[in-house]
C-alpha cells in the first residue's frame, strides 16, 4: 500500500517533473579535493544560483564525498552522467547555463561519462 504521506511529500516537492540532478562534493568529513571551506562556499553558490533562477525542476544534492578526490569539487549531473572537476562558482555557473539548462556538456571541465541506462 502506497505511503500517502510519502507521496504527498513526493508531490509538494515537484519529484515528477525532475530533469536533471546534480550532486556536489561538498562539506567532506575529510577533505581530499579540495578545501571543505571552498567545496561550502560551492554548495552555497549552487544553491542560491539554482534558486535565483527559477530551476525547480533540477535538483542539487551535497555529497560528502565523489570518491574521485582531485581537482574537486567535483560535480556529476545525472541522467546524463557526466563528472565535472574544479566546480567552484564560476565553473558551476557555466555548468548551470550550458549544462542544466541547454543539455550541452561543458567539455573544458567534463572528465567522465557514464549516463543512466533505461534497461538495468
Amino acid at each position: 500500500m502506497p505511503d500517502e504521506k510519502l507521496q504527498s511529500i513526493a508531490q509538494n516537492l515537484n519529484i515528477g517533473n525532475i530533469q536533471r540532478h546534480i550532486f556536489l562534493c561538498a562539506d567532506q568529513t575529510n577533505p581530499k579535493c579540495s578545501d571543505k571551506q571552498a567545496s561550502l562556499e560551492a554548495w552555497d553558490y549552487l544553491k542560491k544560483r539554482l534558486a535565483e533562477l527559477g530551476l525547480s525542476h533540477i535538483y542539487r544534492t551535497k555529497a560528502n564525498c565523489l570518491r574521485v578526490c582531485e581537482r574537486g569539487p567535483i560535480a556529476v549531473v545525472y541522467p546524463d552522467g557526466t563528472w565535472y572537476h574544479s566546480a567552484t562558482p564560476p565553473v558551476l555557473e557555466k555548468i548551470i547555463h550550458q549544462h542544466l539548462m541547454q543539455g550541452m556538456v561543458v567539455e573544458e571541465f567534463a572528465f567522465a561519462e557514464a549516463p543512466l541506462k533505461a534497461d538495468i
